[in-house]
């Protein structure tokens, strides 16, 4: 195998060389602003509808890289471009997100997804920091606020679920918020992200956590409780997987070790149990007792689940230094490059088959956009140089 240092070169030259010119070449909308998302395999846009989600994660991205490793001033015009686009055009009286835009920016779909706050939340608090901008830093803020209010009823007035008969939590609430505290810290009151961490750390390790199967699941009932329905059943290996490093950050900040060896075991538990065994990754969904599930693609390997597996097990070697977490990565590292990868028109494909086949030749639509790879190349970068010091270092 390539030794650390290798490794952490290349994470960092498909970054710089092949995902971002990708995105900086074909998404931007230099007539209204903000990015196109609906791109084909060679960029061209299939579909000029914008999505919340990918404009606030598109902001972050190259916010974040603009402060975390290089002062471009080309990024910091792209990250500028989404910024005006979604201050002018993204929310509603009430300072809710709409969910999706028409190219000009008019809204589509009315603000039902908190996803779509917290994505603005994180792109604006990003930009905030690059440039000292006092209307991103306060907009970001009151959007932290708000998702704070809302979390108990995310979708609000748009909530389709019959009151009080089956009152479901959702995983992606905390797991969330486990990683959007440290996004926001240099912006809020100390206190405030220590019980956010708090109560994240709670949520995801011991609410959502079930100790009899060792699996996390997406929904359950006040206190923890299982629903035995569709929704209660279900397991999202990729999500539990990505908040596993999620809760490593937290750990690591507070050097508790015990519970960086818990999260381990946990992503261990999660990758055996969604590993497909005929023909390798990460299925999407499964259901916890083996039954058929609701989602008709819970067969399908997706890119951004085998990225959050590799950020999980890099880290989770790094701070523990157990070999079946760096056996693991290798594994899905070889398995992910191999099959998601283009090495003709860059980027990478966002969904295979369940025989690991691409099954739309797309590189962005109303989900996939320009978050997972490059945050993943980035931290993966990041932590093989941590290991290759370490390994120089004897």
């Amino acid at each position: 195998m390539k030794n650390f240092k290798t490794l952490s070169n290349f994470y960092l030259q498909q970054l710089l060389t092949d995902t971002l010119p990708f995105w900086e070449k074909h998404s931007l909308d230099k007539k209204y602003g903000g990015y196109f998302t609906c791109l084909d395999r060679k960029g061209q846009v299939y579909d000029t509808d914008k999505f919340m989600w990918l404009q606030g994660r598109q902001i972050w991205t190259f916010a974040m890289l603009y402060n975390r490793l290089e002062k471009r001033e080309s990024w910091l015009r792209i990250a500028e471009s989404g910024v005006k686009f979604i201050l002018k055009n993204g929310r509603d009286i009430k300072g809710n997100w709409y969910f999706s835009f028409d190219r000009q920016g008019k809204p589509l779909m009315q603000p039902y997804n908190i996803f779509s706050d917290c994505f603005a939340c994180i792109g604006l608090a990003q930009y905030s920091l690059a440039t000292g901008s006092k209307t991103a830093e306060k907009i970001a803020l009151e959007t932290f606020f708000n998702i704070l209010k809302k979390k108990g009823n995310p979708a609000g007035q748009y909530n389709k679920a019959y009151p009080g008969t089956r009152p479901l939590s959702s995983f992606a609430i905390p797991m969330i918020l486990s990683n959007m505290v440290l996004e926001l810290e240099p912006l809020l009151d100390p206190k405030l992200v220590e019980k956010t961490i708090d109560d994240a750390i709670d949520n995801v390790m011991n609410i959502f956590y079930d100790k009899n199967t060792g699996l996390v699941f997406e929904h359950v009932l006040p206190g923890g409780e299982h629903s035995d329905s569709f929704k209660g059943r279900l397991i999202n290996p990729g999500h539990t997987i990505e908040a596993m490093w999620f809760m490593m950050d937290l750990f690591e900040r507070r050097k508790d070790r015990k519970n960086i060896e818990k999260a381990c075991d946990i992503a261990l538990r999660t990758i055996k149990f969604g590993w497909d065994k005929k023909f390798g990754g990460i299925y999407y969904f499964l259901d916890a007792k083996g039954n058929p599930v609701e989602q008709l693609e819970w067969d399908q390997k997706l890119w951004w689940v085998h990225l959050e597996t590799l950020i999980t097990l890099i880290k989770g070697y790094r701070l523990t230094g157990r070999k079946e977490m760096l056996d693991w990565f290798y594994k899905i590292h070889n398995y992910s490059w191999k099959r998601f990868h283009d090495k003709e028109y860059g980027e990478w494909y966002g969904y295979l088959n369940r025989r690991g086949e691409v099954l739309l030749p797309l590189k962005g639509g109303k989900w996939k956009g320009c978050y997972h790879l490059p945050r993943a190349q980035f931290v993966l970068h990041k932590e093989l140089e941590l290991l290759a010091q370490k390994e120089k270092k004897g």
